[in-house]
């Protein structure tokens, strides 16, 4: 079986858990002997590519005499946009990055066609170019490989996937990870909405991380529930380690909050749970390990509760760095406002760590050994970040089970379920 997939970014240039859910993915896929041509804007060369074949788009020459690319085009009427798509900022961000915009349609035009494109393969002011010219990528590789099935992730790629099924005719299935509700709340960006939904619409089957987030594909944009399936996601196997496992310098405990620092990812009730702990206790330290729209506000907002001294914001993490910063943590926190799924807790329960998830999260829908609380009940949070931190017995249990648990969360299993979506629709 060979899958032609379409995804923004692939370890180790990823921005949060996309890229981190679509390796394991793809792992889990060779596991089980299924071939993934797997094509991002831009491949930088130092992808670990030993179980796919990765395709970067910015190698990809469209020949601009082609009817066919203008023909696509004309049908492609939910990309003829002006505005700027941006995904991960707040909405306060979002409208201004809107007004700043001076992007038309003729622009955007002239650079798709141009004969050869180059992707930032980035998330930035140039989006909209990036996703147009990848869905006209899309349809020249859905005619140069031979493929079964089509497999886009996200809203970027749902495009390319439909321009894909457009030109094989091949049965698309779209991986949703996250809605526009769970990045912007209620205001949602009508243009990537859209997008979304066309992805949805044309999809033959629709994954969805979690079973909150396929409720909302099914509530907010209207697709068949029959056609909807849930497939949570995993945790990478642990492997051999060869180097040293790291402890903190420091004679105070840390906890840790390690994601995108985004209004989806509940920062500001981090800090206001930290100030109440170190209400008890002032022998913590916090980390807030990420980048994003909302840090500046965050710097503020721990200097204003006066407890600057006891945060540290560590910045965007990569590779060792995150495998350095679980081995430090006593408590991990993921206090999310809309997390579809949330792989950032299991890969802290794989280093020992025991978590505090929301209850707004998909991942709740299969931890049990988790402390659970919902993401603005900040004095819940930080009675659970003190009773980690002070009952050495409570610790201990959420570490060893915690651990036992994710054991089990293997990419192998998730790709088998998959695998079972992609064989219903080549038997159908």
């Amino acid at each position: 079986m060979k899958i032609l997939m379409f995804g923004w970014e692939f370890p180790p240039h990823i921005s949060g858990g996309l890229g981190t859910a679509c390796y394991g993915m793809t792992k889990g896929l060779a596991y089980h002997h299924v071939e993934v041509i797997f094509v991002v804007p831009k491949a930088f060369g130092d992808e670990d590519a030993s179980a796919v074949r990765l395709v970067g788009a910015s190698d990809q020459i469209i020949d601009i005499s082609s009817k066919a690319y203008h023909e696509y085009w004309k049908n492609v009427t939910f990309l003829e946009v002006s505005s700027l798509l941006i995904p991960y900022v707040s909405p306060e961000t979002f409208s201004r990055l809107r007004d700043e915009s001076e992007h038309d349609y003729t622009d955007i035009k002239e650079s798709v066609f141009s004969e050869k494109f180059e992707f930032s393969g980035e998330y930035g002011k140039d989006l909209i170019k990036e996703v147009s010219r990848y869905a006209l990528v899309g349809a020249k590789l859905a005619a140069d490989y031979e493929h079964d099935i089509i497999h886009a992730h996200d809203w970027l790629t749902f495009p390319a996937g439909i321009a894909a099924k457009h030109v094989s005719g091949k049965s698309l299935v779209v991986h949703v990870h996250a809605t526009e509700f769970d990045r912007l709340g209620e205001n949602v960006n009508q243009e990537v909405y859209d997008i979304e939904r066309a992805g949805m619409l044309a999809a033959d089957k629709v994954i969805t991380v979690s079973n909150r987030t396929r409720q909302v594909v099914i509530n907010r944009y209207g697709i068949d529930e029959n056609k909807v399936i849930t497939v949570h996601n995993a945790v990478l196997a642990e492997e051999d380690r060869k180097e040293t496992v790291y402890k903190s310098p420091l004679e105070d405990k840390i906890v840790t909050f390690l994601g995108r620092i985004t209004f989806q990812k509940g920062p500001e009730y981090f800090i206001e749970a930290a100030k109440k702990v170190l209400q008890k206790d002032d022998k913590v330290r916090f980390v807030m390990a990420g980048s994003g729209d909302m840090l500046q506000k965050m710097i503020t907002l721990a200097a204003k509760h006066s407890i600057g001294h006891k945060f540290h914001f560590a910045g965007f993490l990569v590779g060792h760095e995150v495998r350095k910063m679980y081995d430090m943590s006593d408590v991990y926190v993921m206090p999310s406002v809309s997390e579809p799924f949330g792989i950032s807790p299991l890969e802290a329960m794989k280093s020992k760590v025991p978590v505090i998830i929301s209850k707004q999260s998909g991942v709740s829908e299969i931890l049990h050994h988790a402390l659970k609380v919902d993401f603005w009940d900040i004095d819940a949070t930080a009675d659970a970040i003190y009773a980690l931190l002070h009952y050495e017995g409570i610790s201990k249990m959420f570490q060893r089970m915690g651990k036992s648990e994710i054991e089990n969360l293997k990419w192998d299993n998730v790709a088998y379920k998959i695998i079972d979506v992609y064989k219903s629709l080549l038997t159908s």
